[in-house]
């Protein structure tokens, strides 16, 4: 009854650089929060160059955040033991231990990192551009749960982060990993991600354009996104052997100060009514 997934990662070669499913889920990811904002703008009457440059703020404020809280937080024994990994840090690629170099892609992106990176993106934007902070966060928040959706898939299609053995009957059997059935963990969070992008756009939605710029959507985002984050990590396995007899794991330590600043937010929102 338990689900056998061994799905190849990647999905075809271009010159004999495997594309694979895990970048092209962020690719789809990052699109669709694209759209999503792009009609955010157009209901605000937001300029369309401002949209455009913020798109790449965050594209590569993201990508470097995600990548960067990899290896600081779950792999720096790896990364900063040779020059090598260091420049692996950087490119694309693994060295190999005949002194030669395969093409990998980025296999490593720490979603906790990803959200940093996002807002020192969006910091460096609202500096240049003038726009508030608060505007730009707020619709951060109403389109982020899909793209957070898509990566989750992406981690499903690698068959990584997996959750703990079990024998519920929706298990599944990551037969990478081994024969054990265990909880999907990438799909209870990817479902979960698209629940919660749904309500909050269902609210953004009844509310209107004008209850942007408060802080509410983007408190709302993160203090559902990173609860149930933090719960659904004791579904997991401890992904980094230093995670061991931790009372917490990694995921949950970096969960917490994300928790905050989104009750923060909400709060903030409802002193400013008061």
């Amino acid at each position: 009854m338990y689900i056998v997934w061994n799905p190849s990662p990647v999905i075809f070669n271009i010159g004999g650089f495997p594309v694979r499913w895990y970048a092209i889920c962020w690719i789809i990811g990052i699109v669709l929060g694209y759209l999503v904002m792009r009609q955010l703008f157009k209901e605000q009457k937001m300029k369309e160059e401002l949209l455009t440059s913020l798109f790449f703020y965050i594209f590569f404020g993201v990508l470097i955040g995600a990548r960067l809280g990899q290896c600081f937080f779950y792999e720096p024994n790896y990364f900063f033991s040779s020059v090598h990994h260091v420049i692996e840090i950087v490119l694309p690629i693994q060295f190999l231990d005949n002194g030669g170099w395969q093409y990998t892609g980025y296999q490593g992106l720490a979603s906790h990192g990803g959200v940093i990176g996002i807002l020192v993106a969006i910091w460096l934007f609202c500096r240049k551009t003038k726009v508030s902070g608060w505007v730009v966060l707020d619709n951060m928040g109403v389109c982020a749960g899909i793209t957070a959706c898509f990566i989750r898939l992406g981690n499903l299609m690698n068959s990584e982060i997996i959750g703990k053995v079990t024998d519920v009957p929706w298990a599944f059997i990551f037969e990478k990993v081994d024969n054990n059935p265990r909880h999907p963990g990438q799909l209870y969070e990817a479902i979960a991600y698209l629940c919660i992008f749904l309500l909050i756009f269902f609210i953004y939605k009844k509310r209107g354009p004008q209850s942007i710029g408060h802080g509410f959507y983007v408190g709302l985002c993160l203090t559902l996104v990173f609860t149930f984050r933090f719960l659904i990590e004791y579904t997991k396995e401890v992904q980094e052997s230093f995670e061991i007899g931790l009372p917490l794991d990694m995921g949950q330590v970096l969960s917490i100060p994300l928790v905050a600043f989104g009750i923060y937010c909400l709060l903030r929102k409802k002193k400013q009514n008061g």
